[in-house]
């Protein structure tokens, strides 16, 4: 492996890199949370075209070309240089923090695939909110790695506007309904959204505007957790003595840990009402009714991307409302202990995160409720708890909870 210094350049076909490959980024950063993103922008440097801004909030390009998965302090990008558009001269590869200065980070670095890294720590700079880590770029002909390092003043949004960008104006949660005049057009589609809302309190609702008549496009409902916990590990003072001593420190059995499934329970427009979780293999789909369907079942936490429910937004006007909810099926009866988090991400909106941080040892959770409102996509933040009591399990309670009136019966995974 090639190791790069601070301003040094090279040719990726000398490197050996001719084909698509992953740019991991490792950041070492402690408790402060750091932004990275890549910024694909043309020959005046700029960013021409929003689309080829990749971060938390946008985690692909057109086609694919660049994609991110963002698992903890790092940050793997898939790059496919030959299908860029002619149109996008650089990739520029950044992080940013809006709480304390890049002087805060610990032993960091880029990697491109197995054929090169570029190390750098907090000594290399002083109060910087961002930096310029590395970029890759054409030049007569061929795609080049540039190692930056350059420190640079403000926070993500400053990074955006040096590269020609724009920010969307951050939504706000919705007031309670009184007159008022027509409302103003919503803010231009190529806007490019940096916040994030964190949905703090049960009850607390966040309303999201369509950008264009063609719906909400690819909602995804992603639930990821503590991996650590399944690997027996956690925080010392957990460790030492009692229920949780014993929990954590267990041989590990079939699965080795948690399983905590994510799942819904759905009403259609029409009346139509179901659930789409791994419990009885009802994944749901995507391209037909109910237009909500579940990726996969990761048993472990291992998997970095968590477990994702996809909605087709593009016919959200079929769906009356969606009830998100988790459930351990396997392991550790305590939700504080899987710090678990619920992401939604709808292009051209702000993510919206909700954390289970209760140290309720119910099975079930209901998480958060997607609901049609005249059109509207509205949030609102549940992370309330059901047990199983004599014949009514965990999903029934939930379900009466809030009159889905589905009828239920005992199931297992295959």
């Amino acid at each position: 492996m090639t190791n790069f210094t601070r301003g040094q350049k090279g040719k990726l076909a000398d490197l050996g890199l001719n084909g698509p490959f992953a740019v991991t980024l490792d950041i070492v950063s402690g408790s402060m949370e750091v932004d990275v993103s890549c910024f694909g922008v043309d020959a005046a440097g700029k960013l021409s075209d929003d689309r080829y801004m990749v971060f938390f909030n946008q985690k692909s390009s057109p086609d694919n070309t660049i994609t991110v998965d963002l698992n903890g302090p790092r940050s793997t990008f898939q790059v496919d240089l030959a299908r860029l558009p002619a149109s996008i001269d650089k990739l520029v590869f950044t992080a940013a923090t809006e709480q304390g200065s890049m002087r805060a980070l610990g032993n960091s670095s880029m990697a491109l695939g197995q054929a090169a890294t570029f190390a750098f720590t907090g000594n290399d700079f002083q109060d910087e909110k961002a930096v310029i880590i590395g970029e890759l770029y054409r030049r007569d002909g061929s795609w080049r790695f540039g190692a930056v390092g350059q420190g640079f003043a403000g926070g993500l949004a400053a990074l955006l506007k040096h590269f020609g960008g724009s920010e969307a104006p951050q939504s706000a949660p919705a007031p309670a309904p009184i007159p008022v005049p027509t409302p103003a057009a919503p803010p231009p589609a190529n806007k490019i959204s940096l916040s994030k809302i964190r949905l703090e309190k049960r009850g607390d609702k966040i309303s999201l505007d369509k950008r264009d008549s063609g719906g909400y496009g690819r909602i995804r409902v992603n639930l990821n957790w503590n991996q650590n916990a399944s690997q027996g590990q956690a925080p010392a003072s957990k460790l030492d003595t009692g229920f949780l001593g014993k929990l954590f420190n267990k041989p590990a059995g079939r699965s080795g840990g948690i399983d905590l499934d994510i799942g819904c329970l759905f009403e259609m427009s029409g009346g139509a009402k179901s659930a789409v979780q791994a419990l009885g293999n009802s994944w749901g789909a995507y391209d037909r009714p109910p237009y909500i369907h579940l990726e996969g079942d990761d048993r472990t936490g291992s998997i970095s991307s968590g477990e994702n429910i996809f909605i087709n937004g593009t016919h959200f006007d079929q769906i009356k409302r969606v009830l998100v909810y988790a459930f351990i099926y396997e392991g550790v009866p305590n939700w504080a202990a899987t710090d678990g988090v619920v992401t939604i991400e709808i292009p051209g909106q702000p993510t919206v995160e909700v954390r289970l941080d209760s140290d309720s040892q119910h099975a079930m959770c209901a998480i958060a409720m997607l609901e049609n409102h005249g059109g509207n996509l509205q949030v609102t933040k549940l992370v309330e708890y059901f047990g199983g009591q004599g014949k009514i399990t965990a999903h029934q309670a939930m379900d009466e909870r809030y009159n889905f009136g589905l009828n239920w019966k005992a199931g297992r995974k295959d």
